[in-house]
C-alpha cells in the first residue's frame, strides 16, 4: 500500500466492532450501508474527530483555549491522517431551488472568496482589471466635449431595503442638498418617503459641473470627496438641457425599467480600485451579492436572468 494511504486499525467507536481498513488518498470515497452500520461513527466520530484533535494539539496552549478539544476516539491506530474538516449533517428542505452549495452553505463562502480574491478581466481587451488612479479618473471625465454639464455622484446605498431617513439627515447636516434615489434626483431638504420593504439605490450628488477651462481644481476636489464617500467608486451623469426637458412621466417610466442594484443608462462609473487602464473603463468592485442568484445585483443587465 502507498505510504500516503490512511490506515485505520481497531476502530470501536459507538457500534463499530473492531473495524480495520485502508483508505486511499486523493480519492472520493463514499461510505454506504444500512442504518446503524456505523457510517457516521467511522467518518465523523473516528476519522474527523482524530484529525481535528491532532490539529488542535499542534497549536499553542494560548490558541487551544479558544478551540473545543475533541475526545480521542476508541481506535488502536490511525496513520496518514491530515487535519480534517466536516460539513454537519442536516435535514435538507424541500425548496426546488436548493442546491448542494446552498444546503451545505459552501455557496456563501464561495461568494465571499470570488468577491475578495477573484481576478477580474476587461470584457473588451481581456487585460486584468486593476486600480485606477485619481488623475486617470479626472482625465477621463475631462475628455467630454466642452460645455457638457454633468454631475458627480457618490453611491452610498446599493439595493438595500429600508427608509434610510437617518442617512439622508446625516448627509444634509454635512452640507449636501441633493441625492439620486432610484434614478431620480431629489432634494434632501424635502421629505423623502421610501418603502422600507423594497430595495433602493441612493447616490449623493457631490457637485454639478460644466466641462470648461479652469475646472480641473474643482473637479479634483469633487472626485476626491466622491471616492471617499462612495468607498472608491463614483458615478458621472450627464445634465444636459435636452435631458432636463424630458417630462416627468417619461422619466418615471424610464426609471422603472432598471431594477435596483443595476447600472442605469447614461451612468459612467469610475473606480479607484477596479478599472481597466487600457480601455479606461471602470466597473463596480465585486461584492458577494453580485454572485448571488437571489440578489438583483447578480442579475444580467440585458435579460435580468
Amino acid at each position: 500500500m502507498p505510504v500516503s494511504d490512511i490506515i485505520v486499525k481497531g476502530a470501536r467507536e459507538h457500534n463499530l466492532c473492531d473495524v480495520s481498513l485502508v483508505l486511499p488518498r486523493n480519492k472520493l470515497i463514499c461510505l454506504t450501508g444500512v442504518s446503524g452500520s456505523g457510517k457516521s461513527s467511522l467518518a465523523f466520530d473516528t476519522l474527523y474527530a482524530e484529525g481535528q484533535r491532532r490539529y488542535v494539539e499542534s497549536l499553542s496552549s494560548f490558541a487551544r483555549q479558544f478551540l473545543g478539544q475533541m475526545p480521542k476516539p476508541d481506535v488502536d491506530l490511525i496513520s496518514g491522517l491530515s487535519p480534517s474538516i466536516s460539513i454537519s449533517q442536516k435535514t435538507s428542505g424541500k425548496n426546488p431551488r436548493s442546491t448542494v452549495g446552498t444546503i451545505t452553505e459552501i455557496y456563501d463562502f464561495l461568494r465571499v472568496l470570488y468577491a475578495r480574491v477573484g481576478q477580474g478581466y476587461c470584457p473588451r481587451c481581456d487585460n486584468p482589471i486593476s486600480a485606477q488612479s485619481r488623475d486617470q479618473i479626472i482625465a477621463s471625465i475631462l475628455q467630454q466635449p466642452k460645455g457638457t454639464k454633468y454631475q458627480i455622484l457618490a453611491p452610498v446605498v446599493r439595493a438595500q431595503k429600508g427608509e434610510h431617513r437617518e442617512m439622508f439627515l446625516e448627509y444634509l447636516k454635512q452640507g449636501f442638498i441633493r441625492a439620486r434615489v432610484d434614478g431620480e434626483i431629489v432634494s434632501l431638504n424635502g421629505e423623502i418617503n421610501l418603502d422600507r420593504k423594497l430595495r433602493h439605490d441612493v447616490e449623493i450628488v457631490i457637485d454639478r459641473l460644466t466641462n470648461k477651462a479652469g475646472m480641473r481644481g474643482r473637479l479634483a476636489e469633487a472626485v476626491e470627496l466622491a471616492l471617499k464617500i462612495g468607498g472608491g467608486t463614483l458615478i458621472v451623469i450627464r445634465d444636459d438641457d435636452e435631458e432636463q426637458a424630458v417630462p416627468e412621466e417619461v422619466k418615471k417610466k424610464k426609471s422603472k425599467k432598471k431594477k435596483s442594484g443595476q447600472q442605469r443608462d447614461g451612468d459612467r462609473v469610475y473606480s479607484a480600485d477596479y478599472a481597466c487602464s487600457t480601455c479606461s473603463i471602470s466597473f463596480r468592485p465585486p461584492t458577494p451579492q453580485m454572485f448571488s442568484f437571489n440578489s438583483p445585483q447578480g442579475m444580467c443587465e440585458t435579460c435580468s436572468g
